[in-house]
């Protein structure tokens, strides 16, 4: 009896403990199904996203403006910067077969080293893909092959493989190709042929510089070349000779010479009684002699070099243009004037220059030169024949500055120049016209609603930064559009764009286009965050929900029946009962 009763006990508890858990049990195996139901869903998705939708795969080179990284509109094939990041439509690559056993692989492992043990190496960054890369590639290999007997190797990097690498050195498109000098790198500015390589780097390795022995050579010189530098020393060999040297190399459009003789010195307007060693730079231009007072060590005469020869008001012109980008003054002022009057500012825009030598650039741009002047004054946004002054910051952060008042030597000094370099004035942004109406799925942004729109801290805002003639920005339209007409009921999402060409603020960085930017809520004051995911819906939601200050679910709504059937008494209890079950549990997540 005792063993009876302890069974029924048993018994008891077990159904006890089997009713309690079985919900639970249940409960997760529900949980499972939406979790999977979401799942097909995110898949669903992507099926009708289709291949008409889907936008390219983002990559960290992005589609870059048409022009040298200063000013954008500009065709920049002359400088050496080449972009080719589209080639969708041709067939799938094929690495010709190329000789080019005496060119170097170089990887993120043996980089540094190699480098560092050789004196004069190229080193092309290239993508495998890129039209350019594969044109340059046999004339590359022949110019290693030309050079192998040199003092000089040629190495290449597949910056698809090696990206780390490529995004240290600043790797903006493709082929980007630098000289590296004791470790020291400068881009080739030169073309990309067998010849004009090998020309080029005999000319960087070799002697770097030549004797001045006699008045004749001298006089030839001084009229015929437009920048020399001469070094008047003890001797023409030893340290001293081997320091300028050296400088000589790393300076591409300037002439070095060397002389002991007196008399050349003097008609170089050096005091023959100079300390030596003594140093001169002379130039065919309205400052025409600059005098060297430093340390006469290579870096010093280099930096010394690089400072003064340019002229006082540099006129840009595709061929000065490297010599604007490529200091190292960055910051330059501008005056934007039409041929006819430019005459009558000039004078005062030259005389401001000589007191911010070393320290400002001032270029003159032509605005009714439809190649190169009307490009740049588009791109600051300056319309009309002038006169206009603007401060520009450089690439670094592409800060503003316009001038308002009367174009005079003066105002340019103190009231603009100083104020300028002591960061005292307020930047100016490009912006369109606000839009009288703003009520589609996707929101316009111009630089004047960029505050209201993309910093209203109420918001997760997601901001595309695009160009209309972008071609990755044409594709990716449809892609965002169908996302932020999935989006359009969350009220704390804003889908939005911005044309990056007509429209600037500062906390609108690209770096191509498209860029885009993730804004979220209560976090305003800080950096955005850069989307990099692919470019489809799903991707985009999936990153939306993880990165949203404020949780948003999307629902997708019950389809209705193709035809509705007659309802009857019968028929309308089961309407209301799948109408309440519908209202309960039958909506999902859309995506």
């Amino acid at each position: 009896m005792a063993s009876f009763r302890f069974f029924i006990a048993i018994s008891l508890v077990s159904l006890i403990l089997i009713s309690t858990l079985t919900p639970s049990i249940s409960k997760t195996a529900k949980n499972d199904d939406v979790e999977l139901d979401d799942d097909e869903d995110l898949r669903f998705l992507e099926e009708t996203e289709g291949k008409k939708d889907a936008a390219p795969s983002h990559s960290h080179f992005n589609e870059e403006d048409d022009g040298d990284d200063e000013y954008p509109d500009l065709d920049d094939e002359e400088f050496g910067s080449y972009h080719d990041f589209d080639d969708s439509d041709s067939d799938p690559y094929k690495e010709p077969e190329i000789d080019d056993k005496d060119v170097v692989v170089l990887k993120e492992g043996n980089f540094s080293d190699f480098i560092e043990k050789n004196k004069f190496v190229m080193v092309e960054f290239y993508a495998p893909w890129c039209g350019h890369c594969q044109a340059l590639a046999p004339e590359y290999a022949a110019a290693a092959t030309e050079l192998k007997g040199e003092e000089v190797v040629l190495a290449k990097v597949d910056a698809t493989e090696e990206n780390e690498l490529a995004q240290e050195y600043d790797v903006q498109g493709f082929p980007t190709v630098y000289f590296f000098v004791d470790g020291e790198h400068k881009p080739y500015p030169g073309a990309r042929n067998k010849e004009a390589i090998v020309t080029w780097i005999k000319k960087k390795i070799g002697p770097g510089i030549s004797n001045i022995t006699t008045i004749d050579e001298a006089e030839r010189i001084l009229t015929s070349e437009s920048k020399v530098a001469l070094g008047y020393l003890n001797s023409l060999v030893g340290p001293e000779s081997e320091e300028i040297a050296a400088a000589s190399r790393l300076q591409d459009d300037v002439s070095f010479y060397q002389t002991v003789n007196p008399d050349v010195a003097k008609l170089f307007h050096l005091d023959p009684q100079v300390k030596r060693p003594a140093l001169v730079l002379v130039k065919m231009e309205a400052e025409k002699i600059n005098y060297f007072d430093g340390r006469f060590v290579k870096t010093a005469i280099s930096e010394f070099v690089f400072s003064n020869k340019l002229p006082l008001i540099t006129i840009f012109t595709r061929e000065s243009a490297p010599s604007i980008f490529e200091s190292d003054i960055k910051k330059q002022i501008l005056m934007f004037a039409a041929s006819n009057i430019s005459e009558k500012y000039l004078p005062s825009f030259q005389e401001a220059a000589k007191s911010f030598k070393g320290k400002l650039i001032f270029v003159y741009v032509q605005v009714d030169n439809e190649d190169f002047g009307r490009p740049v004054a588009d791109y600051f946004g300056v319309s009309g024949d002038g006169p206009k002054l603007l401060a520009y910051t450089g690439n670094d952060d592409a800060r503003k500055f316009v001038f308002d008042g009367e174009v005079t030597l003066d105002k340019i000094k103190v009231a603009f120049g100083e104020d300028f370099l002591e960061d005292r004035l307020k930047p100016f942004y490009k912006s369109e016209p606000i839009p009288e109406t703003n009520d589609g799925d996707v929101k316009v942004v111009v630089g004047n609603n960029f505050d209201e729109i993309v910093l209203d801290e109420s918001k997760d805002v997601l901001l595309e930064i695009y160009a209309p003639w972008c071609g990755h920005c044409q594709a990716l339209e449809p892609t965002y559009n169908k996302l932020a007409k999935h989006l359009r009921g969350i009220d704390s999402l804003v889908i939005a764009k911005m044309d990056g060409t007509t429209n600037e603020h500062p906390r609108a960085k690209s770096d191509g286009f498209p860029t885009i930017l993730f804004f979220p809520a209560g976090n305003k004051s800080f950096d955005p965050i850069t989307v990099d995911t692919d470019r489809t819906v799903v991707a985009f939601y999936k990153f939306l929900k993880k990165h949203a200050s404020i949780p948003f679910k999307l629902q997708k709504p019950v389809s209705a029946p193709k035809a509705e059937a007659a309802s009857t008494p019968e028929t309308k209890g089961e309407e209301s009962k799948e109408s309440d079950k519908s209202s309960n549990g039958g909506l999902k997540d859309e995506l």
